[in-house]
This record gives structure tokens, C-alpha cells and sequence, in this order.
């Protein structure tokens, strides 16, 4: 499938690299995002947790997985700020702040909880520090991917309190998100609801774009 066929093509040229579940089903969810839009990733990461059966613990690790992912694409934006204006620049250490604290609160929360947090995986995140535009564009495209999955894991969440803890966190995506959208004159939503397409579609549209 050609770039100019896809709905999120920034999400193509990120790589996420490990041998984990969890990393192999970011990589899944980033590609069907990638093919059918955010809205669809919500749904996908519900059937693949539900697949799974691991558990709460399986579920935090999905979302560290995604908090690594985010932190490390604010951290290097904000060493590559040769292309980015002051104000830019302060947003993104304030997310990249408010990502690795998420990190902490969730390695802390699986510990806490018996088991063992997963490492950060390798990323490369292609051209999205190129200049502003892209920066914003891909970091509006993370935001809305976070949410999204944030929204698909919690309903496979056993614990109420770390239900919360998810609820918590999936807020301030959707802040960052909302504030991103603000500074690129974006609407700060697309619509009151998701519109999520048949899974299998997905499916078969993101296996092109799963590397392992």
C-alpha cells in the first residue's frame, strides 16, 4: 500500500523495535492507525488485550510500552530544537515531563502489583523532527493514538484502582492532545464520538506494516 493511501502517513515511517508482545502489538496498533485512522486503534488494542487474557499486568505493560514510545519522541524533539520556535519547544518539555512521570507512575503500579516492567523499545521516528509542522503534526498524531488506546485497554482493566490510575492518565493525553490541535488551528476533536470500521479490515490492512 502506497503512502499517499494512507490516512495517518506520519504513523508509516515510525519504527518500534523489540521482541515483546507488547511492543509487536504497539507496532500492530501504530500500523492500523497508519491505514484506517485513530479512531480505529481503540477497538484493535480492546481485541488484542482481550486475546491476550494476561491480565492487569499485561495491560500496564501494553500502556508503558506506549508512555516509552511518547516520552522518547519529546525527549529527542526537544534536543532537536533547531527547528522548533520557544513556545514549541516549552510544550513539548511539558509533555515530555508529564510522559515520564507517566512512565514512573506505571513501572512503579506493575511492580507494586507482582510483576516485572517492561523495557523501553527501540524507536526511530523517521522525519517527524524535520521542522515544526511535522513535529506537531506526528505529536498530535501520538496524542490521539494514546487516547485512543488508553480507551480500547480499559475495558479488559479487573482493578478498579487501576482503572482510576488509566482514567488519570488517559485525561492528560487528551489535554496534550487537545492542546496540540490548538496550536496547529486544528478543531480540538473530530467529532463527539469514534467511528471504529470492522476489526478484520483492519486487520488486514495493518500486516503490511508489522515488522518485527
Amino acid at each position: 500500500m502506497s503512502s499517499s493511501k494512507l490516512v495517518a502517513p506520519e504513523l508509516a515511517s515510525i519504527e518500534i523495535k523489540g521482541m515483546t508482545r507488547h511492543a509487536f502489538m504497539m507496532r500492530s496498533a501504530v500500523a492500523a492507525g497508519s491505514v484506517y485512522g485513530l479512531s480505529t486503534v481503540g477497538p484493535f488494542v480492546g481485541r488484542a488485550l482481550a486475546q491476550e487474557g494476561g491480565g492487569d499486568v499485561d495491560i500496564l505493560n501494553f500502556a508503558l510500552t506506549l508512555e516509552f514510545l511518547e516520552a522518547a519522541f519529546y525527549t529527542q524533539a526537544v534536543k532537536n530544537t533547531q527547528g522548533l520556535g520557544e513556545g514549541t519547544k516549552k510544550l513539548a518539555e511539558t509533555l515530555r515531563d508529564n510522559e515520564k512521570e507517566h512512565v514512573d507512575a506505571l513501572s512503579a503500579t506493575i511492580t507494586d502489583l507482582g510483576g516485572k516492567p517492561v523495557a523501553a523499545p527501540g524507536v526511530d521516528f523517521g522525519k517527524a523532527f524535520a521542522d515544526e509542522k511535522s513535529f506537531l503534526k506526528t505529536a498530535q498524531t501520538f496524542e490521539d493514538l494514546g487516547v485512543s488506546a488508553y480507551n480500547g485497554a480499559a475495558p479488559q482493566i479487573e482493578s478498579k484502582e487501576v482503572l482510576g490510575a488509566a482514567g488519570s492518565i488517559v485525561q492528560v493525553e487528551a489535554r496534550h492532545a487537545a492542546a496540540i490541535r490548538f496550536v496547529r488551528g486544528q478543531p480540538i476533536s473530530e467529532g463527539a464520538f469514534d467511528m471504529p470500521l470492522d476489526m478484520q479490515a483492519v486487520l488486514d490492512a495493518a500486516k503490511p506494516f508489522i515488522k518485527s
